[in-house]
């Protein structure tokens, strides 16, 4: 099968161009004849609410790409479409994640559908984006016009897309592991690079920090795990909005001995020394629909707290790989209380173990082969 990837991947940074790295492997590793086709630009830089578009750390999982389409340029859009029709591939597939690239991929779409042969895929991360405007239906509705199949990762994406488009052709698949940061490194190792006691607990907050993903939850949960002893909650991401409420909740709430910040994206080669370093991952998010960093604390055996939204009620389970509370400081803390009280690091380590075996790359490289027989 010829296969055309079209998305954010590397040199770009991110889940979304590493998740398009990985599934590149996994499709050669099954004979597949693959290319992958990125942005020369992703974001215009006044758009663009992070430091850097570029991925700055070694990877693990180079590939090669052709960096070629211009997110904001009308004329380019056309141009790709005719390049990638012209080598008649059996499938291209897109990768979705918000509406700004709405117009972009529907456009080249349209141009593959009329001159070849190839089926469109679109593996939808995101549907509708967390920080909602008034447009993301009707961008949305434009890019789904030439779109055979779908791939979602979560019942919530599901759920978008037969409100988008009902009787779309689709399949549930979950989000893959993330395997392109490593294997986990001895703790108490992890620990001394980080400045850390062998005997501390750790909480481990990682990822972009927005609004929806609810930092201010944990930072206020902070008051009431600290009557009962004491951690050490890392704060590992870059921050896409203004850092200084953030700041101030620490402040207000006398936390700033016990809160560790690391306030930029992290190179992929150190991303496993702060999951080792962990007990428990904490995700409080308002909203979501999926997460990778879920993926990522799992390829490293790590046990999951998480909030009763979107699609995480479905990948951590609820007192067996984690815990799933309700999006308030007052549950999360009990969560976090109960978690070192009773002592579950390794129980849920192993059951993590288990679990993680179902979310591998095969099973979604084999869901998009099945739209081609």
């Amino acid at each position: 099968m010829k296969v055309i990837i079209i998305g954010s991947a590397y040199p770009y940074r991110g889940g979304i161009a590493h998740y398009t790295g990985l599934l590149y492997k996994a499709l050669l590793k099954r004979g597949h004849v693959v290319k992958v086709i990125t942005f020369k630009r992703q974001y215009p830089k006044i758009l663009f609410p992070g430091k850097t578009q570029i991925e700055s750390g070694q990877l693990t999982e180079k590939i090669e790409t052709l960096q070629l389409i211009d997110s904001v340029n009308p004329f380019n859009w056309f141009r790709v479409g005719f390049k990638v029709a012209f080598e008649k591939p059996d499938i291209v597939i897109f990768k979705y994640w918000m509406p700004f690239f709405a117009p972009c991929f529907g456009s080249i779409a349209f141009i593959i559908k009329v001159f070849s042969k190839a089926k469109i895929l679109f593996v939808c991360h995101n549907i509708i984006p967390h920080e909602k405007t008034i447009f993301d239906t009707v961008l949305t509705k434009f890019a789904f016009l030439f779109v055979d199949h779908f791939i979602v990762q979560s019942s919530a994406v599901e759920s978008d897309l037969l409100k988008i488009k009902p009787g779309a052709s689709y399949k549930k698949v979950y989000h893959p592991v993330y395997e392109i940061f490593g294997a986990p490194i001895e703790k108490v190792k992890a620990r001394q690079v980080l400045g850390l006691r062998p005997d501390d607990k750790v909480l481990l907050f990682f990822g972009y920090i927005r609004e929806y993903k609810g930092l201010d939850i944990l930072l206020r949960a902070m008051k009431f795990v600290l009557a009962n002893f004491q951690v050490k909650l890392l704060v590992v991401g870059e921050f896409y909005e203004k850092p200084q409420k953030y700041y101030q909740i620490v402040e207000e709430e006398g936390i700033a001995d016990f809160v560790i910040f690391r306030d930029e994206y992290v190179p992929s080669e150190e991303v496993g020394v702060y999951f080792s370093a962990s007990d428990v991952v904490v995700l409080p998010y308002k909203s979501a629909t999926q997460s990778g960093i879920v993926q990522i604390a799992y390829n490293f055996n790590k046990p999951v707290i998480a909030t009763n939204v979107g699609g995480l009620p479905e990948v951590v389970l609820d007192g067996k790989t984690g815990f799933i509370v309700e999006p308030s400081p007052e549950k999360i803390a009990e969560a976090i209380v109960k978690f070192f009280k009773e002592a579950l690091a390794d129980e849920f380590s192993k059951n993590v173990e288990v679990e993680k075996r179902k979310y591998s790359w095969d099973v979604l490289v084999e869901a998009i082969e099945s739209f081609l027989k």
